[in-house]
């Protein structure tokens, strides 16, 4: 477990931003499970096809060797809401030499982070290449429809936070990340090494939450930079990566939402029953046309069944309660389980 003290002038300088960077390092630690659980493992299953065929992405093997903990300069905490995978991995090539080292040797000694102090610069542009070729192979495929689910859980964490304060959206986040106040404690996953289990407390500072799709493969924390603390958490949306084209036993109760709505109304209504999205998202998600998702979701907004609102510069989609009631009474059981 990791174990965090929070002071109110910290918990009340709470912001929340998304990395992709450390969606694509939580990725990896995901794929170090032997059984990777629904709703990755046919995602699981291409990014490894491509880790075993993509000579490029070599160099993020150092993730699967370093174990549970590893320096935080490989996760630098991000500078704004919402950077792309090239500012980050910009912001990992020019990590400081001497906090790369101070870092280290606070580590296992390993030969795998040896060469980090013997050449610096070669080894992280090597790390920052191979996490980039891993991230257009594995993962951008995926960041549309993962990018519009981020996109409303940090709408409705924000809404949270405004409306009732630091406390209740800390108490909500997951059940892997307990609040009482004052301590916010992280709950490591059963295989993880509990001799790098760790405590901190922080006055007078910055709390930064960073929802990830794949929290599941790691729950992390950095406090590499002096005034502000790092956590992430299990965003809720993980749904966006599963195969919908693949044959379950809800077949036949799907067909009779199709038979009311048309197959194509009835596939978008279900993938927003988890997450609102963005029309390229679900454009990804359904591997649809976004033109056609975009007549689908007019016919779907002007029936009452969803409705449409502005995030930033981005358009959400969600339900309607009378969607929800429909995937409910008639969608099929996978979409109604993915809800937790």
């Amino acid at each position: 477990m990791i174990r965090i003290e929070l002071d109110e002038p910290t918990l009340a300088r709470t912001r929340i931003a998304t990395s992709p960077l450390w969606e694509t390092l939580c990725s990896l630690f995901l794929l170090r499970r032997a059984q990777v659980p629904w709703p990755y493992d046919r995602w699981a299953a291409r990014a490894r096809s491509v880790l075993a065929t993509v000579p490029e992405t070599a160099p993020v093997d150092l993730v699967f060797r370093l174990g549970w903990r590893f320096p935080d300069f490989l996760s630098p905490i991000p500078r704004s809401a919402s950077p792309t995978i090239e500012e980050e991995l910009d912001r990992l090539r020019a990590t400081d030499p001497d906090v790369m080292a101070a870092e280290i040797n606070l580590q296992t000694s390993t030969p795998d982070l040896d060469r980090f102090l013997k050449n610096p610069v070669r080894a992280l542009g090597e790390l920052a290449d191979g996490l980039q070729a891993y991230w257009d192979a594995a993962l951008a495929p995926y960041w549309p429809a993962m990018r519009g689910a981020l996109d409303e859980e940090m709408l409705f964490r924000a809404r949270l936070l405004a409306a009732d304060g630091p406390d209740a959206l800390l108490g909500a986040l997951h059940d892997r990340v307990r609040w009482e106040y004052p301590v916010l404690t992280l709950v490591k996953p059963p295989e993880a090494d509990r001799s790098h289990e760790r405590e901190f407390a922080f006055d007078d500072q910055r709390l930064l939450l960073i929802p990830l799709i794949f929290s599941r493969g790691a729950l992390m924390c950095t406090t590499r930079e002096g005034d502000v603390v790092a956590v992430s958490y299990q965003a809720r949306g993980s749904v966006v990566l599963a195969d919908r084209r693949r044959e379950r036993p809800g077949e036949a109760e799907q067909d009779r939402l199709a038979v009311l709505l048309g197959n194509g109304r009835a596939a978008v209504l279900c993938a927003l029953y988890p997450r609102p999205s963005t029309t390229a998202g679900l454009a990804a998600t359904l591997g649809l046309a976004p033109s056609t998702v975009s007549e689908h979701l007019s016919i779907l907004v002007a029936a009452g069944v969803a409705h449409r609102h502005r995030a930033g510069r981005r358009v959400l989609y969600g339900l309607e309660p009378a969607g929800l009631a429909l995937v409910d009474l008639l969608g099929p059981p996978e979409a109604v389980g993915a809800l937790g």
